[in-house]
């Protein structure tokens, strides 16, 4: 079955499993479309009252705080009641859109439980390669100074024995930089520094006069390293994350287009 196929078919058990809870909700309220006035507090509810407050604050209410989070939910339910029976929710912006966001939050509940494993989210690593590569890192030591001529007459006397860490002007940038990424070079010395080090070959030899955001440079290049693709094992939280994202907007919009298959919509012009 295609992926396309996969979500459409769960898309439909979600409408379905929505029509269940709202159909038990109704008969809870009675037959009518408006809400009852019976309001039954279950022990469960109970339980996630409790939860939900422990869960803030760090620990279980104590018998006040508890009969509090219960007075607070009747109020709130006896509140909302009233408001649906008086139609304060028809035509309200914010709570047709809220109530939009629930259907969607429907939608992806399942797949929040779901623990994909190593074999998908290899496959979801290998299809996305780009959002997950590390950047080709530099190694390198650069000496500045203030003007293009005084680094010119000091490569001459570095090329002469002359110790290339006494020999540049004085600045508050590091000497040496270690598998540094194009990102983090050219934020210290400028993107048009960054540019001409992807040109620059490694050694052993000084290179430059460079120019930099701040001045000029002196650059020996020691090592240059490719962009790569971690393995999974280093970077899983973060696949899972960007999985679970993406997956999770494909199952809001399959469960949409298979509610919207069963409406028909007209447009005046």
């Amino acid at each position: 079955m295609s992926r396309r196929g996969w979500l459409r078919e769960r898309a439909l058990h979600l409408v379905l499993l929505g029509a269940v809870i709202f159909g038990v909700l109704g008969w809870r309220s009675g037959s009518d479309d408006l809400p009852g006035r019976t309001i039954h507090l279950t022990r469960d509810d109970q339980a996630r009252l409790a939860a939900g407050f422990a869960e803030v604050m760090g620990r279980p209410p104590t018998p006040a705080e508890r009969d509090a989070l219960i007075a607070d939910w009747v109020r709130d339910e006896v509140l909302y009641r009233e408001a649906l029976r008086r139609g304060l929710d028809e035509g309200d912006v914010i709570i047709r859109k809220r109530l939009a966001q629930k259907m969607d939050a429907i939608a992806a509940r399942d797949l929040d439980a779901e623990s994909p494993g190593d074999a998908t989210l290899q496959r979801w690593l290998e299809a996305h390669p780009e959002r997950f590569a590390e950047d080709a890192a530099v190694t390198f030591d650069q000496a500045y100074f203030t003007t293009r001529s005084r680094a010119q007459v000091a490569r001459t006397l570095i090329e002469g024995g002359a110790d290339w860490q006494r020999v540049g002007d004085a600045i508050s940038l590091p000497a040496h930089f270690e598998r540094a990424g194009r990102d983090t070079v050219a934020a210290a010395l400028g993107e048009q520094f960054a540019r001409t080090l992807d040109g620059l070959q490694t050694g052993a030899e000084w290179q430059g006069p460079v120019e930099g955001a701040l001045g000029w440079h002196l650059v020996r290049l020691t090592a240059r390293e490719p962009g790569r693709l971690p393995p999974l094992a280093a970077i899983r939280e973060r696949v899972e994350g960007d999985w679970r994202d993406a997956t999770g907007r494909a199952q809001t919009d399959a469960a949409y287009e298979a509610l919207r298959d069963a409406y028909t919509v007209t447009i005046d012009e």
